[in-house]
């Protein structure tokens, strides 16, 4: 997993900024604070994905424990916040996340969506990944690239399952086509995004 992590980017078309990581140093408390709510809203992603497809037997059993897994991440991050005598900040706009669910086809079956949304989380949870490796390559704190390689070690597996449910459910050719398709809207939104070190995304 690691040395492919080192030589990829997961698909993703517009790779980020090394420097990204002088940024999100400047600031921790803020930086965590943002990783912390993008951890709990991927537990709610799962448990939303659950609620509304209870009858694909596979993402149920699949995706229950990553919701298990994404809440132990933000308990992570209120540990980490804590040892560090910083604290939790309000939550705030996602605005990477909001332009890619805008980008979602709307008005489609039931089965449509289900693509879309699983291709979304795909799409967050690579660019996780990569935020996360560069954390744990060039952070300055040598305890956080470490913590930040488990974090980066995760996302890499949770952004596979969500591209495998979609090509069992939806067909490779089908799935790979449309995947690429958000690659390059999500490559155009990073372009657009000013580059913040508060924001994971």
């Amino acid at each position: 997993m690691d040395a492919a992590l080192q030589n990829t980017t997961l698909g993703l078309k517009l790779p980020t900024d090394p420097r990204w990581v002088n940024l999100a140093e400047i600031d921790l408390e803020e930086i965590l604070t943002d990783h912390a709510y993008c951890e709990q809203k991927a537990a709610t992603a799962c448990i939303s994905l659950i609620q509304s497809y209870p009858d694909r037997e596979r993402l149920v059993e699949e995706l229950s424990p990553v919701v298990t897994e994404e809440w132990g991440h933000f308990r992570m991050v209120l540990q980490e916040l804590k040892k560090r005598g910083l604290h939790l900040g309000r939550q705030r706009k996602d605005e990477y996340v909001n332009a890619l669910m805008k980008y979602q086809k709307k008005g489609g079956s039931r089965e449509d969506a289900l693509l879309e949304r699983l291709l979304t989380c795909a799409l967050i949870e690579a660019r996780s990944c990569e935020r996360f490796r560069l954390l744990s390559l060039h952070c300055a704190d040598e305890a956080l690239r470490g913590w930040y390689h488990k974090f980066m070690v995760a996302e890499a597996g949770h952004y596979r399952l969500f591209l495998d449910l979609a090509e069992e459910y939806f067909g490779k050719e089908r799935a790979w086509s449309r995947w690429q398709e958000y690659l390059r809207h999500e490559a155009a939104i990073m372009d657009q995004l000013p580059a913040r070190g508060d924001r994971m995304h």
